[in-house]
């Protein structure tokens, strides 16, 4: 699972891809409301804000 900003997002796929060798799905972080887990604001690989959910 992956938290990442927009420009990021072709990265966290293909790494999503190779670790697991199938297609992960894509949840928009400001449509989506989680009841037990809060997302990370920022992108796990820059500073910028976490937009993409990446499982």
């Amino acid at each position: 699972m992956y938290c990442v900003c927009k420009e990021h997002v072709e990265l966290a796929i293909d790494k999503f891809v190779d670790e697991y060798e199938d297609a992960p799905d894509l949840v928009n972080l400001s449509k989506t409301k989680f009841s037990a887990w809060t997302p990370p604001e920022r992108c796990e690989w820059c500073e910028g804000p976490a937009e993409i959910l990446v499982v």
